[in-house]
């Protein structure tokens, strides 16, 4: 089960940043991915409650007690009815942990946390798939499921299928199934929200760029563009502080251009 948490309800913002950051600076072991997944949430939710989620994925671990991987696949995605929202994939609600618990909707990655936070709990060997265009669970070997389409048990070649769908003519490479991590998992979840939010509430989609500065080991050039986001969403002096910091790590002309551009925000600002 998740472990207690000395301070479950978070009354402020920072609050929430802070322990995200801190969490996601632990070794990938200790990253507790549902309660990562939850702070995402609580940037949206300010009064979510952090312990009675984690309550829920209890809940749905006491039910699934002593299955496989195959019935637990069908607990939740036949009989709990967690599905995939293909009437309107792009609602923000699909990204966040609390509302795909209550409405029982949401997009491949929250699905696929759902299995893995509940599979953990019952003490199953499941690990999260990045696989591109569409997140999925892998299980034991040449074993894996599409939380996102009921939970149907995919082998090797409907793996392959399935990336065909959305990657037409592309070549399916078995690396494609290699296991992700919970860092991987979290800064994929703040990459799709962030792309669903720029098309319905942009304003929101700072919080989104500031939790993913906050990811450790991103790289610098991803970090150069998540502060000229910023800075294209209005928050001139953070973005220019970005930059300056990146200034620095970055050697020559690199470093000359993220430093004339945290100059040219900065002036915007004033």
């Amino acid at each position: 089960m998740a472990a207690s948490l000395p301070n479950q309800r978070y009354r402020r913002t920072l609050d929430v940043t802070d322990r995200f950051a801190e969490l996601l600076a632990r070794p990938e072991a200790e990253i507790a991915l549902d309660e990562a997944a939850l702070l995402i949430a609580a940037h949206a939710h300010p009064d979510l409650d952090v312990s009675a989620r984690l309550g829920q994925l209890d809940e749905l671990a006491t039910k699934a007690a002593g299955l496989t991987a195959r019935e637990l696949a069908t607990e939740l995605f036949v009989v709990e009815g967690f599905a995939g929202n293909t009437s309107d994939y792009a609602d923000p609600r699909n990204s966040y942990l609390d509302d795909v618990l209550d409405r029982r909707l949401g997009i491949p990655i929250t699905l696929s946390v759902v299995m893995l936070d509940v599979g953990r709990r019952c003490g199953l060997q499941l690990h999260g798939v990045g696989m591109p265009g569409h997140f999925i669970v892998g299980g034991g070997a040449g074993e894996w499921f599409d939380p996102f389409h009921g939970g149907a048990r995919l082998d090797l070649a409907s793996c392959a299928e399935l990336f065909a769908r959305t990657h037409a003519g592309a070549q399916f490479r078995p690396q494609f199934l290699m296991p992700v991590g919970p860092r991987a998992i979290v800064e994929r979840m703040l990459a799709n929200l962030a792309h669903t939010l720029m098309q319905r509430d942009p304003a929101a989609v700072i919080w989104v760029t500031r939790l993913q500065l906050r990811v450790p080991g991103i790289t610098l050039s991803r970090r150069g563009d998540l502060a000229g986001l910023l800075g294209r969403l209005g928050q001139y002096t953070e973005a220019a502080r970005e930059l300056d910091l990146l200034a620095r790590s970055l050697p020559g002309e690199g470093g000359e251009k993220a430093a004339a551009a945290a100059a040219r925000f900065r002036a915007r600002a004033n």
